[in-house]
């Protein structure tokens, strides 16, 4: 049984009464429209025929507004960031100016009030409707909708095209969908093939991070390529919604949840046989939600001890403290240091089908064939120290814990190490000396700590100099070299020459990649001892410096000798 259908009013009665439609004609389209959820005028205009101009006559006389004509308005004039590209199209309304607090929206029927309430609900803006006619709204909305999407190309600059449209992308974690407009939203193909550009030029390019940001009146993409976040594209600020919404489908997030943080994974197949992961985090802001993606290579943990920048003395040392049976290697820096491709390297080294090796990580970043590594899941209660527990439970050789965030896993890792185990940590501290004493203040007994840890590795990433176009830095005094400490670093004056960045086609402002600079501190009996007697980080640093060990000064600056980095970037990491 066919539906009622609809009584008439408004402007379908005043067309009905100028005799432009019969009354069962406007009744039948008032029931089409509404089904396919189409705004009744730019229906007449499109199925029955009906004369644009001849509607908006009808309208006029009917409310009493004047018709303006879109003709006279500039494209380009138009404000592009208040409504979301998403109700213009689906109400075909468009937005013309904004006097005061009011925005004036232009529509083809002044009784589309749930167009207005709609756009008045998403802006904030209370909103005046301004009557014109139906074939210049669409032809308008048509060209401001492209006028967007150009935009958005353009907002690609210098983003290379190559092997654009055979990427192999999908999600790794599955944590919900969204609904079917969201999801079309993000599907929509100029803004897939934005975040694929993107994503590609990440790759290329070495960066480490990506981050999408919507502020106020402005959207911007950066990328951190060697430590440090560059712009590379600006995007208009009405499509922060549709990048956000695509990012999250790409990484399986739950696209109508806004208001929370949330975690996700997405894997680029570059290759059969090479694949990119991407870390994706989401954070809702002022503006809308920021994502970040961290990048994640792989071919990163797997670069060799030789190819991360230790020095031979302290290369030796890591090699020999990995060769020991038991005891604990911490590793410690800031968040982006390279921890984590420090200790991937040493379980590669470690890696064999003899040894059991299990990892406790949050969250997993790179997987490593023949590692046991486990996600770390705080809904659940799996955390570093229940994971510790049950390690200890299927006889590992190697444990590496991922962070040791608390005392009750300091506590569990050093008992591990007591007992037979090799165990690999990271703390967040700022050097070697520092890293016993926080561990000494968390509540870890100073025997434990004195007789557990074998070395510890501080660490921080400098920008390498380009070897191309790096250039002699020949203004720099013997004073003032004497002042940065350089006559403590073990290397003649006359034995090694400074370089400035210089600048070419084949780098970024004058460098190019990054090197490691460590302080790589053994416990020695000595340090022990200072450690049993209470010895706080000035006595310890001022301890292992008389043992030989150099720190993160010293090192920084020798590799400033040895033209791997500039004076300037030893400075930027490490000069207090």
């Amino acid at each position: 049984m066919n539906a009622p259908l609809p009584a008439i009013s408004g402007l379908a009665r005043r067309l009905v009464n100028d005799n432009l439609l019969d009354e069962e004609t406007a009744k039948a389209a008032l029931a089409q429209c509404t089904q396919a959820k189409t705004p009744f005028v730019h229906y007449l205009v499109a199925s029955q025929g009906l004369d644009a101009r001849t509607i908006a006559n009808a309208a006029s006389d009917e409310f009493g507004t004047p018709i303006l004509d879109l003709d006279a308005f500039n494209v380009e004039s138009l404000p592009k960031d208040i409504i979301d590209r998403k109700l213009v199209s689906i109400h075909r309304s468009l937005p013309l100016f904004k006097r005061g607090n009011r925005l004036f929206i232009a529509v083809a029927d002044p009784t589309n009030l749930r167009a207005l309430d709609e756009i008045k609900f998403n802006t904030g803006i209370s909103t005046d409707a301004v009557l014109v006619e139906a074939d210049k709204l669409d032809k308008t909305i048509d060209l401001f909708l492209n006028a967007q999407e150009e935009s958005l190309g353009d907002a690609l600059g210098g983003l290379d095209d190559d092997g654009l449209d055979a990427l192999d992308i999908e999600a790794v974690d599955e944590h919900g969908a969204g609904d079917d407009d969201d999801d079309k939203e993000a599907d929509e193909a100029p803004v897939v093939r934005f975040i694929n550009k993107v994503l590609l030029d990440a790759i290329k390019s070495g960066a480490s991070d990506i981050h999408f940001e919507p502020y106020e009146k402005a959207y911007r993409v950066r990328f951190r390529t060697d430590g440090i976040l560059k712009e590379v594209a600006r995007p208009p600020t009405s499509m922060a919604t549709r990048l956000a919404a695509r990012l999250k489908v790409m990484s399986q997030m739950d696209i109508s949840e806004r208001r929370m943080p949330q975690d996700g994974r997405i894997k680029m197949k570059i290759t059969k046989t090479r694949a990119i992961d991407f870390r994706v985090n989401t954070l809702p802001t002022l503006f809308g939600e920021k994502v970040v993606l961290r990048i994640l290579d792989p071919s990163s943990a797997k670069l060799g001890i030789d190819a991360l920048g230790y020095e031979d003395g302290q290369k030796q040392l890591f090699l020999n403290a990995l060769n020991q049976p038991q005891g604990m290697i911490l590793v410690t820096g800031p968040t982006g240091s390279g921890k984590t491709v420090s200790l991937y390297t040493g379980l590669n080294i470690l890696n064999t089908p003899e040894r059991n090796i299990s990892t406790a990580e949050d969250p997993v970043e790179i997987n490593l064939e023949g590692v046991n590594q486990v996600q770390m899941n705080a809904k659940v209660g799996l955390n570093f120290s229940e994971a510790l527990r049950s390690f200890l439970r299927q006889d590992p050789d190697i444990v590496m814990v991922g962070e040791i965030r608390d005392l009750e896993t300091a506590e569990i890792g050093i008992k591990a190490a007591q007992t037979g185990h090799l165990v690999l940590s990271t703390l967040h501290t700022n050097s070697a000396p520092e890293t016993l004493t926080r561990l000494l203040n968390m509540g870890v007994p100073a025997f434990n700590v004195a007789t557990t840890v074998s070395l510890i590795i501080a660490q921080r990433l400098a920008r390498r100099l380009c070897p191309n176009c790096k250039v002699p830095a020949t203004d720099i005094p013997d004073d003032i070299l004497s002042e940065e400490g350089f006559d403590g670093i073990g290397i003649e004056r006359s034995e090694f020459d400074i370089f400035h960045p210089g600048g070419c086609d084949k780098c970024s402002n004058g460098y190019k990649g990054r090197v490691g600079v460590y302080e790589v501190v053994r416990i020695t009996p000595t340090i022990s001892s200072l450690i049993m007697e209470g010895g706080n980080a000035i006595d310890i640093a001022k301890m292992a410096k008389e043992e030989g060990f150099n720190n993160l000064r010293v090192s920084a600056l020798r590799k400033v000798a040895g033209g791997l980095t500039s004076l300037e970037e030893a400075n930027r990491v490490t000069k207090d």
